[in-house]
């Protein structure tokens, strides 16, 4: 498939992400490797990919006020601490019984999210400063870390449920999640970066990333001015649902 069709998907996928607060590695992986790239250039691309366009959405959200710093910050700073111990443990830990651990819970999660309603009963009532929330979000970062390392994922189907537990309304903690995948993109980026940087597509990736920071500044707007709460809470959770039926037709 040619750089530009690839851009064109990319820039609506982009656009429904930087809304709901999760990067599309779960969504691009698939869909890049399906169409014929090899995996070991899927992986880097579709880190940069997610570097742009959550550090796009990110300057339009952060301008807005929409980013919660005080809650990303240990959170970015325990994840990527934790991130290496579950890549560690993925080579002994039997995948498909996590993988469809992993998919039950984000059925439910994602259940909860489309059928409740957007005023929820909260943990600590979106207080960043508090010492309890501040605490809850460095212990909920680190197992986050784990699992995205376990499953190889950004974490943002998770970091958005949490916020919103703690009493962030769907809209911030959808711009915070974006802050928080921003750094853990990259930094898996350069991870890759040194091992297959011969192998990668320069056209895709300069073709796919600009239409993936084009893609979030259209998605943070609309999620700012046009889209109410429960309908960014509902569309999450619609993602989840698609992103567990694709686990679970893995496993199978």
């Amino acid at each position: 498939m040619e750089p530009f069709l690839i851009a064109v998907i990319v820039f609506s996928l982009a656009i429904l992400f930087s809304i709901i607060g999760t990067g599309g590695s779960t969504i691009y992986v698939p869909l890049l490797y399906w169409i014929g790239i090899d995996l070991y250039v899927v992986i880097p691309t579709v880190l940069l990919i997610n570097t742009f366009a959550t550090g796009s959405a990110t300057i339009s959200y952060a301008k807005q006020r929409m980013v919660d710093f005080k809650t990303a910050i240990p959170l970015i700073l325990t994840s990527v601490t934790g991130a290496p111990i579950g890549a560690y443990f993925s080579k002994s830990t039997p995948q498909d019984i996590l993988l469809l651990i992993f998919a039950v819970l984000l059925l439910l999660i994602g259940i909860h999210m489309v059928f409740t309603s957007s005023r929820i009963m909260c943990l600590n009532c979106g207080d960043s400063g508090n010492r309890k929330t501040i605490t809850i979000s460095i212990v909920s970062g680190f197992i986050i870390g784990i699992i995205a390392g376990l499953l190889g994922l950004s974490g943002g189907v998770f970091i958005v449920p949490l916020l919103i537990y703690l009493g962030y309304n769907v809209k911030t903690a959808s711009a915070t999640s974006l802050f928080i995948i921003m750094f853990t993109s990259f930094s898996g980026f350069l991870g890759h970066i040194g091992t297959s940087f011969e192998s990668l597509d320069i056209n895709l990736l300069l073709y796919a990333s600009f239409a993936a920071f084009l893609g979030a500044q259209v998605g943070s707007y609309l999620m700012k001015y046009r889209l109410k709460p429960k309908t960014v809470k509902s569309l999450f959770g619609i993602v989840l649902w698609v992103v567990a039926i694709r686990l679970l037709i893995g496993i199978i």
